[in-house]
């Protein structure tokens, strides 16, 4: 056993090289079963810096996938959490062992009562400590009768300092993965990644452009504390975001209460049509998440929660652009231009939303005219389009808006 586990903490030493992340758990379970260790379940445990997940499982069992789960931040707060052997490794730092073949005592939890009745003789977890000091940890159970022996028990403490380093490791890829799709979007975040970091580096694209602000929104900060403000805030994104996202838009930019989006279209133009569709159904989503949550909270806050949303289609130069040590991945252009200044005039017509001509010309059965605006920085007034199912007193608002 002792040179297949040298072996083994050879590879990891060399950092578990030309194995996928996704598959180091297996082949470290495997490898180790090889060797004469009687594994029955392992699992790791990794606390993560993501805003909304606090850590992320791994669960090996033999002949089956490793399952990977994570958990919210709220999980810290439950007895699942409280009363796990997981937690008293990190409050320790130091094994915790579960001779599961003697007597039950009063600290046994639930937990440990089901690993009795699935026939788990022993159980171990082990801190897995990260260059940062940050703790991390992995199980070991096994339904070897007499459980571990003191062979297998020192077999696992070996292989620790090599696995928690490649842990680590492709814990911190991971990480910088999570950030960078929180902060500046998946696909800008995938761009990055791959080397695209250098100043003035953009690509030319095709893009339905999304633009969007809170009406109000000066008034209700007169009126409310910050803190209410930001959760105000959060929750108006949250009526937006996730239906940008789910019809294959990429958020790139909050400002202060405004949103810029883009969902990307094809060079050749051959799926504006599809694009500008999905765009649709996203306003249109986001435009009944914040009339539910103005139902809800709006009379709790005296003001009426409105958004208003403008769209476009054009080309947009989209890369970093910036200062030195300080860039921003982004879109700019005379297309975002147009759509922030379409998008001021929207509360003018009494419209959620409203598209140009160009947006219009991708879905025709689901627009209508709103006539002709001047629109400063463009020396020939844009035609403007609305929702025909927010049709209503248009006659009246134009002539107010063009007066």
């Amino acid at each position: 056993m002792v040179g297949q586990v040298s072996d083994i903490t050879a590879w990891l030493m060399d950092g578990a090289r030309a194995t996928p992340s996704d598959d180091v758990l297996r082949k470290l379970c495997e490898d180790l079963s090889a060797c004469g260790i009687p594994l029955w379940r392992v699992a790791v445990f990794v606390r993560t810096l993501h805003p909304d997940v606090f850590g992320r499982s791994f669960v090996w069992r033999p002949g089956a996938e490793v399952v990977v789960s994570q958990a919210p931040h709220t999980i810290t707060t439950t007895d699942q959490y409280l009363k796990s052997p997981v937690l008293a490794v990190y409050e320790t730092q130091r094994p915790v062992r579960h001779r599961l073949i003697e007597q039950p005592s009063e600290q046994d939890t639930p937990f440990l009562s089901d690993l009795r009745a699935e026939g788990v003789t022993d159980y171990v977890a082990m801190p897995l400590v990260f260059t940062d000091g940050s703790l991390h940890c992995v199980t070991w159970s096994t339904k070897h009768p007499g459980g571990f022996t003191d062979e297998h028990f020192g077999a696992l403490e070996r292989v620790i300092p090599p696995f928690a380093r490649v842990a680590e490791i492709r814990a911190l890829q991971r990480t910088a993965s999570n950030l960078l799709d929180t902060y500046v979007g998946n696909n800008a975040g995938a761009r990055v990644l791959a080397g695209q970091i250098r100043r003035g580096y953009a690509d030319r694209i095709h893009a339905a452009i999304w633009l969007s602000d809170m009406r109000g929104f000066t008034t209700l900060s007169d009126r409310l504390p910050p803190e209410a403000i930001v959760d105000v805030l959060n929750r108006y994104f949250d009526c937006q975001v996730p239906a940008v996202v789910e019809h294959g838009g990429e958020v790139l930019k909050f400002m202060g209460d405004g949103l810029l989006a883009i969902f990307p279209i094809a060079l050749d133009d051959s799926d504006a049509n599809e694009v500008c569709g999905r765009v649709l159904k996203a306003a249109r989503a986001a435009r009944a998440n914040v009339a539910a949550l103005d139902a809800s909270d709006g009379g709790k806050m005296g003001h009426t929660l409105r958004f208003g949303l403008a769209l476009h289609v054009g080309e947009v130069l989209y890369g970093n652009i910036g200062a030195v040590g300080r860039l921003d991945f982004t879109c700019i252009g005379p297309a975002v231009n147009l759509a922030a200044r379409l998008e001021k005039i929207v509360a003018k017509l009494g419209r959620t939303v409203i598209a140009s001509e160009r947006f219009a010309q991708q879905c025709p059965s689901e627009v209508e005219s709103l006539g002709e605006f001047a629109v400063a920085g463009f020396a020939s007034p844009q035609l403007a389009y609305g929702l025909q199912d927010e049709a209503g007193g248009g006659a009246a608002q134009l002539a107010s808006a063009t007066s």
